[in-house]
């Protein structure tokens, strides 16, 4: 009687244990389903005013130089001006006595006091502008015709930005530029003129931007001038996050939310590029999709996801 309860038990042991197996299965597969959800952040689609432009160098310039130069063979007698000193037209900056009013000095006046004689020569400044070179000082010897400094002309200050050939159509004359100087200023300026001729190795095209500033700018300065390539006033854009993109980066696509626990891959044609957005062609998202913008890099086609602020 008792070998057949033992029997009995034995024979029901793998019941009890299937049983109990079964009870504790479905909290395993719930819990396997909690794990597979993939916690993103989502947003919305947002019209904003999208600009595509590209940052160029622009290098300040006196595009007219004055020479000046000795009208006569002597010594310098006196300089009346110094490098960077202001100076303006008809102005006095330079005296030269002759070397023969040096050699003779006053002798030819003892003898006739009507002939008045001095053997000096006043040169004066042919325009307005900056002394950015001064060749000689008092008391050196100079021969006509030699160059003493040389006259920067103020009102022909400008920058000469070097623009590629092939972007050519987005620069016309008169056009709106602004310039950006080294420490964060910003100048407004004006397309005045194109150069004549195209750089033979860098194939590009220098083009004169006039400014109108108060403040003094250095020459060879260099800025950066933004030429704008094309604009939208309201577009539909995304950050920049949100888009991924295969190897070759010749496809795109973003993860869009069909519900608030699944996301499927959605492919898109994106446009320009400004900051951290990007404008999105197509398709047409409402302003209630929700699109994943952090947690989708690696999401299969359809993914289980998980919503966290």
């Amino acid at each position: 009687m008792k070998l057949k309860s033992i029997y009995y038990i034995i024979a029901c042991l793998p019941l009890l244990l299937f049983s109990c197996k079964s009870k504790t299965q479905p909290a395993g597969d719930e819990e396997a389903a909690v794990a597979s959800q993939t916690p993103v952040t989502v947003t919305t689609v947002n019209d904003s005013s999208m600009i595509d432009y590209v940052d160029l160098s622009a290098t300040s310039v006196f595009l007219q130089k004055n020479f000046v130069k000795a009208n006569a063979n002597g010594y310098v007698q006196k300089v009346n001006t110094q490098l960077g000193h202001y100076v303006s037209k008809g102005e006095t900056i330079f005296t030269i006595k002759t070397k023969e009013a040096q050699s003779i000095g006053n002798s030819i006046n003892v003898l006739d006091t009507t002939f008045k004689f001095s053997g000096v020569n006043r040169i004066k400044a042919a325009g307005n502008g900056y002394i950015t070179q001064l060749s000689h000082q008092q008391g050196d010897y100079v021969q006509d015709g030699e160059q003493l400094a040389v006259i920067s002309d103020r009102s022909s200050f400008a920058f000469i930005m070097q623009l590629p050939y092939e972007m050519r159509r987005y620069v016309q004359n008169n056009q709106d530029v602004q310039l950006l100087l080294p420490g964060g200023e910003k100048l407004n300026g004006k397309v005045a003129s194109v150069m004549p001729s195209v750089d033979t190795l860098s194939q590009t095209q220098g083009m004169v931007i006039k400014v109108n500033s108060n403040s003094l700018i250095p020459e060879n300065l260099v800025a950066k001038a933004r030429i704008i390539k094309s604009s939208r006033p309201n577009t539909a854009s995304l950050p920049k996050s949100a888009i991924l993109t295969n190897e070759t980066q010749t496809q795109f696509w973003v993860m869009k939310l069909i519900n608030p626990t699944t996301a499927i891959k959605t492919p898109i044609t994106k446009g320009i590029e400004s900051g951290d957005r990007v404008e999105i062609l197509s398709p047409k998202f409402s302003a209630k999709d929700q699109i994943v913008v952090s947690g989708n890099y690696g999401l299969a086609d359809t993914a289980k996801v998980k919503i966290v602020q």
